[in-house]
This record gives structure tokens, sequence and C-alpha cells, in this order.
């Protein structure tokens, strides 16, 4: 679930939401993430497992529960550094294996195979494979991990 709140400071302190105490934690994704800050709302993901404990009154009235339309969504995404990590290990993960020129190289070669302009070379068809299927697997771990944050 992803809830939304205004944090709120004065001269000594910043109230933001209280977590529950993890140690206590039954499932394996037991804390509250914080996404991002959107026009003055904090988004937060809360796993649906876990209770929040009493809240401070200074922002106890502005928690609520989102409803994320596709909107909400891609606007949580391009604003959250969690969403923005993940694009980046998805680049890590698919460059450990394949250079940017290797990129290049596969879709130079199938743009001209589908194209016509271009014969494609007896191996090249499972070099092409190999890496679609890499990228894939790659894309998968990143939509997971997206998914976990409820996005």
């Amino acid at each position: 679930m992803i809830l939304k709140y205004q944090k709120v400071t004065n001269a000594f302190t910043t109230y933001r939401l209280h977590e529950p105490d993890v140690s206590q934690a039954v499932s394996a994704v037991a804390g509250v993430t914080e996404l991002c800050t959107i026009d003055g709302w904090t988004y937060v993901f809360v796993p649906d497992d876990v209770v929040l404990p009493e809240q401070p009154a200074e922002i106890d009235d502005s928690i609520e529960a989102v409803t994320l339309t596709d909107e909400l969504k891609e606007e949580i995404k391009a604003a959250s550094p969690l969403v923005r990590l993940s694009y980046r290990r998805l680049q890590e993960r698919i460059r450990s294996r394949y250079s940017i020129e290797d990129e290049q190289y596969f879709t130079r070669i199938s743009i001209g195979s589908l194209a016509g302009t271009y014969q494609l070379r007896e191996d090249e068809p499972a070099l092409i494979a190999a890496y679609q299927a890499w990228v894939e697997e790659c894309r998968d771990i990143a939509r997971q991990r997206r998914a976990a944050l409820g996005l």
C-alpha cells in the first residue's frame, strides 16, 4: 500500500511518519520505504502486513492511502531516487555482460535484417537471442524490485 502525508517542521524537529519496529517483523520487506516527495506530499510504501504505530499528532491528520492511478504512478517513478537507482542498476546489470557497442551492433543488424538490407550471418541469430534473453531477464528483475515497492 502506498500512503502519502505531509511532513511538519517547527523550530526544533521535523515530524515524519513513525515506522514499526522492524526487529519484530514477520516478512522480509518489513520496513516503510519513503519513495519521494511531490508538491509537499511525501509518498511511502507500506507492506500489506505492516501495522504502523501511533503517529505524531502533527502529521496524523494528513496521512492518507493513495489510489495509484497510472498518472500518479509515473509521477512517483519520475521523482523517486529509488526508482532512478533501479533503472541505473538495470543498465549496470546489462552492461556486465554486453557493452553499449554490442547493443548497437545487435540493433543495427536486427534492423538491417528486418529491412532486407543486411543478411544475418549463421551465428548472429543465436547471439541476438542470447542478448535479448539477458536484457529481458534484467528488465524482469528491475520490474520485480519496483513492484516490491508498490510500483
